[in-house]
């Protein structure tokens, strides 16, 4: 018994019971709640047997009996305590087995009794491990949310009950390394940060870790956020880091999409890890022109009442459209809610706004606008008698945005004109690869192919989400207005 609880566990102990009674083992609780059990006998009705087990348990805890048995018809069911708690509610060893019961069978169970218990006591702590992991987990997740989001207060409120301390200003790592080693690479970054990062489970790609760390370059002791990729990659062998530039907290947000660009690179390089890029925001460049085509544009979306108070308000629909937008469908994932729930708001949205988000081109201009709403007020100005942008071309023809164009297309330009006739076919078939292949004559793979490569070459993610197709559309429409 003792041999069956080291490699099984109760599982195996309560198999093992099944087997020998053929019938029915299991441990319930003393109001009669079923906690685990096995069948040994496939023809045998477990439903009815886990009934009798319940009756039973129940009797047992209203007479205060050291054990005890109930016999029916054609089975009877045996029971004995594990361990008797102050309230006598603790789990008791079930046997149900059909007349006549087999030689020996008390005995046998009396024998189960105590390795039964120390293998139950042990997975119990176990799982409520487990749960407190999960809700640390969970935790976290929810102050990444409130960061991205904006509402920094409660963030700091709620990571005040967890260590460490948000940092401020701060780096953005992703990690993406091989299935099954999260927990073990987010100790090695705890450790190789000193403990003062905030190290988040991805809760949208199942590989992925995203660190938030201290930025003081300067630190002593431990890896800052420059050095942290570097490291990491260095520590574990089958992992990829990308890094963010240094922001401060409330831009967290765009750090996550630069680190996640940073990391789209550094899978193409020997030493696994990437910085991003130097690329200005086009929402820091649209003026404030751009901002009263922002504001106009979302209106709609900000000042609208939800008709019943369990619909989604503006804030939330706001959230849902910036998330599908982030991570497509894997939204579902981030936001937790089901893929119907998340199509129906993104219709709803659409239909506010009088746009059709299945395109690219009224995908850029609402992820524009929202980063345009999201970006500091450095340049917001009060109500003024300004007239608004008539549409997005408009805000694309001014000058800082054409010098923005010109400056992410460069490097297209120089790949030759098989680079820019890709990208462009591929955004024309809204960034969908089958049209885009088709369109150009050459297999998916082969297309796949083509934007891989232009990944490492404009340090940019463009298959996975998020992905620099908003960016690239909006460059392009605004080389193509000025021409």
């Amino acid at each position: 018994m003792y041999r069956l609880a080291r490699t099984g566990g109760s599982p195996e102990l309560l198999r093992r019971l099944a087997q020998r009674a053929e019938g029915w083992a299991g441990l319930v609780d003393g109001d009669g709640t079923v906690l685990q059990a096995v069948t040994g006998n496939t023809r045998w009705p477990g439903h009815e047997a886990a009934g009798l087990a319940a009756r039973a348990a129940r009797e047992l805890t209203a007479r205060g009996a050291g054990s005890y048995s109930l016999d029916t018809d054609a089975c009877a069911a045996l029971l004995l305590p594990l361990d008797r708690t102050a309230d006598g509610r603790g789990p008791v060893l079930a046997l149900v087995a059909p007349k006549p019961l087999p030689g020996g069978l008390s005995t046998l169970m009396a024998d189960a009794v105590m390795p039964l218990a120390l293998s139950w006591a042990s997975e119990s702590v176990e799982r409520k491990r487990r749960r407190v992991d999960l809700a640390e987990s969970r935790g976290r997740e929810a102050v990444l949310h409130l960061v991205m989001t904006g509402q920094l207060s409660i963030a700091h409120q709620v990571a005040g009950a967890l260590r460490p301390k948000l940092p401020d200003p701060v780096r953005v790592c992703v990690v993406e390394c091989s299935g099954g080693q999260r927990d073990e690479v987010a100790r090695i970054c705890a450790d190789a940060s000193g403990g003062r990062t905030w190290i988040v489970r991805c809760p949208v790609y199942a590989r992925h870790l995203i660190l938030i760390a201290p930025a003081d370059d300067e630190a002593e002791g431990a890896e800052s956020g420059r050095s942290l990729g570097p490291a990491v990659a260095g520590l574990v062998d089958d992992c990829v880091v990308g890094v963010s530039e240094k922001v401060r907290l409330p831009d967290t947000a765009t750090a996550y999409q630069q680190a996640f660009h940073a990391l789209a690179v550094a899978r193409g390089l020997p030493g696994r890890h990437a910085g991003f890029g130097a690329a200005t925001d086009p929402a820091l460049v649209v003026g404030a022109a751009g901002v009263r085509w922002a504001d106009a544009l979302l209106a709609p979306l900000l000042t609208h009442v939800p008709r019943r108070s369990q619909d989604p308000g503006s804030q939330e629909l706001s959230a849902t459209v910036a998330s599908w937008l982030a991570f497509s469908s894997h939204a579902t994932r981030h936001l937790k809610i089901h893929r119907n729930t998340l199509a129906a708001r993104l219709k709803f949205v659409g239909e506010l706004l009088g746009l059709d988000l299945n395109r690219v081109a009224d995908q850029a201009a609402v992820d524009l606008a929202l980063r345009i709403r999201a970006t500091p007020a450095l340049h917001r100005s009060g109500p003024g008698s300004e007239a608004v942008p008539d549409d997005l071309d408009t805000v694309l023809r001014d000058p800082g945005v054409q010098d923005w164009a010109a400056q992410q297309l460069r490097i297209v330009e120089q790949a030759g004109p098989t680079a820019q006739e890709t990208l462009r076919t591929w955004l024309r078939r809204e960034a969908q690869l089958s049209p885009t292949a088709a369109e150009l004559g050459i297999s998916v793979p082969g297309a796949r192919k083509r934007l891989t490569r232009l990944e490492a070459l404009l340090r940019r993610s463009l298959l996975q989400t998020p992905s620099a197709r908003h960016d690239l559309w909006l460059a392009f429409r605004a080389v193509d207005i000025a021409g």
